[in-house]
């Protein structure tokens, strides 16, 4: 028999607890023992129930928890840092293993939590921390081990990814469809946390740091969000052959980490631009297997569940065989982060400029004298003297690109820097 302390009994908990109980037979075959729920903390004593857990279960105090010699696994699902950080710390201590969700937690504290998972031998998963259901953790860790990535782009938030879906399809605007998105459940009703990018960059941080064996931190990733999209921009790219994306994205650069989340520009025939709605992927470049990708339902509180007891089962096995088997913490180099001033990418501008000539050649020597290459160029309909131009740069710097921008806003001839987007993915 296995006891766990089940820390928090919100959605993702609730789902553990009718996972657990779904699969009970299946799982105590593959695990050689049955997974027991012995105590669950919880300050509404309420939502327990409605599980059909019993009223002794239930405490609010973790030192119930902690001090029970019996309980082998302790599963975090509060959320937050505080005091989730101190109550897992506190339980390797004790020699319990940990499976956790919390990304916040990881993306910020992930060094300590595995030196003390080390000093105390115990086993610290994660797998639902990044991508809800979807398989990542464990493969890069695991089943890659022998690569060396190259690459690792995801779609990592639904919530921004149903935004941008619904108002590539629709041609709706941004405010419109979080409404909708907000009415759906699909949103938070305060939603910065996903369309600001910072969801995804708490995730990017956990898999760049897996991926290119340096911790990342949520502080190294470049952070960008949505809001700036417009369906102009998304128009625009469905012309030139591109989808929008939230992207976060992780490289290496000669021997530097690139870790960056924000909206870009992907080819049509990208694998990243067919996944759509509040879907997940997590496409990923290695020297050996080449390019792969993982799909699925990134959230929720089954798909999120199923990440979870499938850690407590590879945990439950290690303790029938008195191991901690998994590969650890693998932070063992010190990599530089590159800055995203020094990134080299190709760039889609959206800008106002007087309709008059002279006014191309103008912009187009300011670009040069700033090592700005420009592959295409389309003029919109004017208005008032105004036209809208839409330029695609060559593969650029992004500093260059930045003193170019600098030094058109201060010119006369320009009306307004409208967007700048990245893209990615293109060949």
């Amino acid at each position: 028999m296995i006891n766990i302390g089940l820390l928090g009994c919100g959605t993702v908990g609730g789902g553990v607890v009718k996972l657990l109980a779904k699969n009970r037979d299946t799982i105590a075959e593959k695990t050689g023992a049955e997974i027991i729920i012995k105590k669950v903390l919880e300050r509404d004593e309420q939502k327990c129930l409605q599980l059909g857990l019993e009223a002794g279960m239930i405490t609010n105090n973790f030192e119930d928890i902690l001090n029970d010699e019996s309980i082998d696994i302790v599963v975090e699902l509060m959320g937050g840092i505080e005091p989730a950080l101190s109550y897992v710390i506190a339980a390797m201590e004790k020699g319990k293993n940990v499976v956790t969700a919390n990304k916040d937690m990881i993306a910020v504290k992930g060094k300590e939590i595995f030196e003390t998972a080390r000093a105390n031998k115990v086993d610290f998963y994660f797998e639902a921390s990044v991508a809800g259901g979807i398989p990542i953790v464990y493969p890069l860790k695991q089943s890659l081990a022998g690569n060396h990535i190259e690459e690792v782009i995801g779609i990592l938030n639904g919530t921004t990814n149903y935004i941008l879906t619904k108002m590539s399809r629709e041609g709706r605007d941004y405010n419109e469809v979080l409404s909708e998105a907000q009415s759906l459940g699909y949103a938070e009703s305060d939603p910065t946390a996903d369309v600001g990018g910072w969801d995804a960059a708490r995730k990017i941080a956990i898999l760049s740091s897996i991926a290119f064996n340096s911790r990342v931190t949520l502080n190294d990733v470049y952070v960008e969000g949505i809001t700036g999209i417009t369906p102009q921009d998304i128009r625009y790219a469905g012309e030139l052959g591109f989808v929008v994306k939230l992207l976060a994205i992780a490289k290496e650069v000669n021997g530097k980490i690139q870790a960056r989340v924000h909206p870009a520009f992907i080819p049509l025939n990208h694998p990243l631009a067919f996944v759509n709605d509040v879907f997940n992927a997590v496409f990923v470049r290695g020297d050996a297997v080449g390019e792969i990708m993982h799909y699925g339902r990134g959230a929720g509180e089954m798909p999120t569940a199923s990440a979870v007891v499938g850690d407590i089962i590879e945990i439950a096995r290690n303790m029938a065989y008195q191991t901690t088997a998994r590969i650890g913490c693998t932070c063992y180099e010190e990599k530089a982060i590159l800055p995203i001033s020094e990134l080299s990418a190709q760039y889609y501008i959206r800008m106002t400029v007087k309709d008059r000539p002279g006014v191309l050649a103008g912009i187009a020597g300011v670009f040069g004298n700033n090592d700005v290459s420009i592959a295409t160029v389309l003029q919109k309909t004017s208005q008032e003297d105004m036209a809208e131009l839409i330029l695609i740069t060559h593969t650029v710097k992004e500093k260059d690109l930045q003193d170019a921008l600098t030094v058109l806003k201060g010119m006369s001839i320009v009306g307004k820097i409208n967007n700048v987007v990245r893209l990615e993915g293109v060949n």
